[in-house]
């Protein structure tokens, strides 16, 4: 009869033995989080063609010039596909990777005066703004490049206009 080791705090009946897979397991899970972690990755922002919307100046506006215009939805579906499904992935449905952009709004959804749901939507209007203008870092890391002199006005907001019908809650 084969004499059996008592469990030791070294070596448990049901946990991984050897310290060398353990350790080539913790790198490949350590890898695959630094992974996820630089999904946006070095990509090149896709030029926008935004010739077919009206030309909104040099001076940027507050609110979204675009909504619900026919024409901005459509350049905005395609610059959303190019330039941030990657990382919030098709269709606005994020895979957990950047924030769901559906939810953009919905604290404004359920507002039933409308002066102060106008007032909501114009602060989301200015928060998406900023962001997509200036990007997000966090403790010096880069979690949303950011896009200003890379896009123009128009693109930024025909991409706005595109996720408003994307609403997880419509208005």
């Amino acid at each position: 009869m084969k004499h059996l080791r008592p469990p030791t705090p070294t070596r448990r009946p049901g946990r991984l033995a050897a310290t060398p897979l353990r350790a080539a397991l913790l790198g490949v899970a350590a890898y695959a989080a630094w992974t996820l972690a630089c999904a946006h990755g070095d990509v090149t922002p896709q030029a926008v063609d935004t010739s077919a919307l009206p030309k909104l100046g040099d001076e940027w506006r507050a609110e979204n010039p675009f909504r619900g215009n026919d024409v901005a939805i459509k350049i905005g579906t395609s610059a959303y596909t190019q330039n941030c499904a990657r990382c919030h992935g098709l269709e606005a449905i994020s895979g957990g990777i950047a924030p769901d952009l559906r939810k953009l709004d919905n604290d404004c959804a359920p507002l039933k005066d409308n002066g102060r749901k106008v007032a909501c939507v114009k602060e989301i209007d200015e928060y998406y703004l900023a962001t997509v203008r200036r990007g997000r870092t966090r403790n010096g890391a880069v979690y949303m490049p950011p896009f200003d002199g890379v896009m123009n006005q128009e693109a930024i907001w025909s991409i706005k206009a595109y996720l408003e019908t994307r609403r997880d809650k419509p208005f």
